[in-house]
């Protein structure tokens, strides 16, 4: 049990380097302005933090012993019963939008996605920072 724990402790400093580099390129984009080069920057850190945060959470639940997930949707829903992160609905939509962003497609999600990580995903990221450290520290 004793890897398994180190194993979560290893994901989760993972995630919080990716949430550490979001957040400098956020300051950043607040800094010198949001252009396309540094919102396709913001994009791609945000995946990557957002990637980490599931790694944490499929590495907590293996620790708890629950079997693995099917997908983000699944293990976002028991994430919430477990009160690692604080909006169920948010971290859904945060998931769908994701889904939604593809460079190959049509669309404005460019612009939307870059300033919805501004306005509401990282404030998702940093309460399951928040949530996560307790559920360690414990």
């Amino acid at each position: 049990m004793k890897k398994t724990v180190l194993e979560c402790e290893h994901c989760f400093t993972d995630f919080i380097n990716q949430l550490n580099e979001l957040r400098d390129l956020i300051q950043e984009g607040k800094s010198h302005g949001m252009n396309d080069a540094i919102r396709s920057k913001l994009i791609g850190s945000f995946e990557k933090s957002h990637d980490a945060a599931l790694e944490t959470i499929a590495s907590y639940f293996k620790t708890q012993g629950k079997a693995p997930f099917s997908g983000s949707r699944d293990i976002t829903v028991e994430a919430f019963h477990a009160d690692l992160i604080d909006d169920g609905q948010g971290w859904l939509d945060m998931i769908i939008h994701r889904i939604k962003y593809n460079p190959l497609y049509p669309g404005d999600y460019l612009g939307s996605l870059s300033e919805n990580i501004v306005k509401k995903y990282l404030g998702f990221l940093e309460g399951f920072e928040r949530n996560m450290e307790e559920k360690i520290d414990r």
